[in-house]
């Protein structure tokens, strides 16, 4: 999920004339910015602390539909480096998110029905692996891969696309996860030198060069 799916609850109030926007909400986007970037990043420990730092933040309103909206950000970080589970922190909350939320839950899961999709962000709706490149928003990108990836529709250029924007954006844990794709299959295919090839990107992209 973009990060801007969460944007209407959680963005800062951007009217100078209009009241000031709470504190929680300045923490939560900040820390869930922050978690998706050392996520992303491959910086775990960090990442958790950030993303404690903004469902704290959320929790404190007693809302339990934007503590959801925080947890679809982690699963779908989590989908778009190939980490999948089945949403603990998002599924505990399920029964008081948003029709929009659950549709989205149940799309990171691989499971979305078609009264799911009309509800999924725009350019969600039609993903298929021949127009990953159609979306703009590399987060988003990557996510859709993950989604295809987890269905068993990714095919070899969706890969390669997700394993060039993550490059693009210096993302190295789904880099890693998606090279890991790329080389597996060359290895089933018995391409041993392209194999080799990518294991070495691998190795460089995990500072073992």
């Amino acid at each position: 999920m973009r990060l801007a799916l969460a944007a209407c609850a959680l963005a800062v109030a951007s009217c100078a004339s209009g009241p000031p926007a709470p504190e929680w909400e300045a923490a939560a986007h900040g820390a869930l910015k922050g978690f998706q970037s050392a996520y992303l990043a491959g910086r775990t420990q960090p990442a958790e602390q950030e993303f404690a730092r903004a469902r704290s933040a959320l929790a404190a309103t007693g809302r339990a539909e934007l503590v959801a909206r925080a947890e679809l950000v982690r699963c779908a970080a989590r989908v778009a480096s190939l980490d999948f589970d089945d949403c603990p922190g998002y599924r505990a909350l399920a029964a008081d998110a948003p029709p929009a939320e659950r549709a989205y839950a149940a799309y990171l899961a691989g499971k979305a029905q078609a009264a799911d999709v009309a509800l999924l962000p725009e350019h969600h709706r039609s993903v298929s692996a021949d127009n990953l490149a159609a979306i703009a928003d590399p987060f988003s990108r990557l996510v859709a891969a993950g989604v295809l990836f987890r269905q068993a529709a990714i095919t070899p250029p969706g890969i390669t696309a997700a394993v060039d924007t993550a490059s693009a954006q210096g993302w190295r844990r789904p880099l890693l996860a998606w090279l890991g794709v790329q080389a597996k299959r060359a290895e089933d295919a018995g391409d041993r030198l392209a194999a080799q090839a990518i294991r070495r990107r691998m190795e460089l992209v995990a500072g073992e060069r």
